[in-house]
């Protein structure tokens, strides 16, 4: 944990960007830290009408202190839910627009749960609330994958990353691989292995149906993390919801197509969308 002297916005390098009247809070997942959304930013904040909150998660290379993650706290979500919660407490903001990659989704779901005055809506994108197929439900991976894939990092961390980030992005974006595979090398390896281990075991299917507060839930192409599989499982479980599929492939649609990912959740966050009925939902594509 962080020390009590020091806010925990401040340790995990919180800070606004922009003057809009309305705040959105960008949440990076697994093994990335906020750089993530440097190339989104500036799409967002040039209409003035937002401003933007950024942060690294504990578990980020980016964070300093090497006590911030504790390996009890942060082996489920519920330990980042609380995070977020104080964050936006010490930052003084309500009434959010929440966008969140990957494992911050179900993050982001967990904490409007617990806090739903804090939250004006939900972007959830390539999110997932299990990764592992089982009866009836169809996550993406195995439960034999997921071991292999932990017994790759444990043999090789730095080998397992460059795999994995060339796996899981499209290929005509060679930059963006690059980007990836250096944000998860700054991961220490003795905080990736349990919590990749953690994630990968999740299952947080029960919370859907308790997510009250309006939610868009962020689809692309050949997502090799969260199939369309898993976003319309979610879209029939969260009652006040969207499904928007994005032309485009691949798991980090905030770095291989930004301003289409701008322009999407301007449409859907900006002063028209509150005449459009949330949950009328269906897949109009950015």
């Amino acid at each position: 944990m962080a020390s009590q002297s020091k806010p925990l916005a401040t340790s995990m390098n919180a800070r606004i960007m922009g003057s809009g009247s309305t705040t959105m809070v960008l949440a990076h997942g697994l093994g990335t830290d906020q750089s993530l959304w440097d190339d989104l930013v500036p799409f967002l904040i040039s209409s003035n009408q937002y401003r933007v909150l950024v942060f690294d998660w504990a578990f980020s290379g980016a964070v300093e202190d090497p006590t911030l993650y504790n390996p009890v706290m942060h082996s489920s979500y519920e330990g980042f839910a609380s995070d977020l919660v104080m964050v936006l407490e010490e930052m003084a903001v309500t009434s959010v627009i929440y966008v969140g990659h990957s494992m911050s989704g179900m993050i982001g779901c967990l904490a409007s749960i617990k806090r739903p005055e804090l939250f004006q809506s939900l972007f959830l994108i390539g999110a997932s609330p299990r990764y592992t197929n089982t009866d009836g439900y169809e996550g993406g991976f195995e439960a034999s994958d997921i071991e292999l894939t932990i017994s790759a990092m444990v043999s090789d961390y730095a080998a397992w990353v460059s795999s994995f980030a060339a796996s899981i992005i499209d290929p005509n974006h060679p930059a963006v691989v690059d980007k990836v595979r250096n944000s998860y090398l700054r991961m220490r390896p003795d905080i990736a292995v349990p919590l990749v281990d953690a994630v990968f075991h999740s299952d947080y299917r029960h919370i859907l149906k308790e997510v009250a507060v309006p939610c868009h839930i962020v689809q692309t192409r050949n997502d090799r993390a969260a199939p369309t599989s898993v976003a319309l499982y979610m879209k029939k479980r969260i009652g006040n919801s969207t499904l928007e599929m994005m032309e485009v492939d691949g798991h980090f649609p905030q770095l291989t197509a930004p301003e289409q990912l701008a322009q999407l959740l301007h449409r859907l966050s900006g002063p028209a969308a509150s005449d459009t009925a949330v949950g009328s939902g269906g897949g109009g594509g950015s």
